[in-house]
């Protein structure tokens, strides 16, 4: 018997079925990405928040789901990756916020940096900066990332937040720890990134903070800086804060952007793009994990 009609719900999930597929043969293309911002410098206690991290292959930060799925038509777009912000300098330089990846409309807050014994609560972020000690950390943008945890404790900062978890709060037990990142297979594995970085610490047995999973650098022990550590390049991982009233904290670690299109796409980039690309099942994953200046873009056809 002949079908002569359908009900209207099925002839949307037709449509939606076969809108999908021919995004794989032809533009507008179907299109995964990851985009993950600088990570904050640590300072002289609290730890560096990772930078804001958006993805619509996996989680988002911020305990966000997946944000929707993307079509690309032929054209030309926009992509920055974010340099991690610098740590404090001891009484010289204080730390920096990192600053903004983009791709296409898809922005990203740079990571917070810790709070600062000389009166520099952590800063909001992507995910914000650790406390100092004995004060409160930095807020989180939402779908983006986690505060920083609070000093609760004299001379030990809190760990600043990841983009998966809030920071730690040190304690008469806690040194402060980052918090996690986020993981997505985009590149055909398991990658986390976006961790928060590591309190310092100038008081507690043992050594600072314990930079998040994803990359987050490790908070420093007193004047020594013992353990201390940057956030990890291209991870927008915040770094590690350092146990002293003028210490030096560690680099944020740079972002990324990482974007999936089908095979059958091209994706040519200007000249100031540093990329790598690999294929992966039915697409070909581009890796950007340096641009030189705010002005560059990518191709697609």
């Amino acid at each position: 018997m002949a079908v002569t009609s359908m009900a209207n719900s099925s002839l949307r999930d037709f449509q939606k079925s076969n809108s999908m597929a021919l995004g794989f043969t032809r533009s507008p293309w179907a299109t995964l990405y990851v985009v993950v911002a600088g990570g904050g410098g640590g300072a002289g206690y609290g730890g560096g928040g990772a930078g804001g991290y958006r993805s619509n292959a996996g989680l988002s930060g911020g305990g966000a789901a997946s944000e929707p799925e993307l079509s690309l038509a032929s054209g030309v777009y926009s992509i920055i990756v974010g340099a991690g912000g610098p740590g404090e300098t001891g009484t010289t330089a204080p730390a920096s916020n990192g600053n903004s990846s983009v791709f296409h409309i898809f922005s990203t807050v740079g990571g917070g940096t810790g709070g600062s014994a000389s009166g520099v609560n952590g800063l909001l972020g992507g995910s914000g900066g650790g406390g100092p000690y004995d004060d409160t950390g930095g807020a989180g943008t939402a779908n983006q990332g986690f505060a920083g945890g609070t000093g609760a404790i004299s001379f030990v900062g809190g760990g600043g937040g990841g983009a998966g978890e809030v920071g730690q709060a040190s304690s008469a037990s806690l040194r402060g720890d980052g918090g996690d990142g986020v993981a997505s297979s985009i590149t055909g594995s398991s990658v986390t990134r976006a961790g928060g970085g590591g309190a310092g610490n100038a008081n507690q047995s043992g050594n600072g903070g314990i930079g998040g999973d994803g990359g987050g650098g490790n908070g420093g022990k007193t004047a020594s800086g013992t353990g201390m550590t940057a956030g990890t390049v291209n991870t927008g991982s915040g770094g590690g804060g350092f146990g002293t009233t003028n210490g030096n904290g560690g680099d944020g670690g740079s972002g990324i952007v990482i974007f999936a299109l089908p095979v059958q796409a091209t994706a040519t980039f200007s000249a100031g793009v540093t990329q790598t690309s690999a294929v992966v099942g039915v697409n070909r994953v581009y890796s950007v994990t340096a641009t030189s200046t705010t002005d560059e873009t990518v191709t697609i056809s």
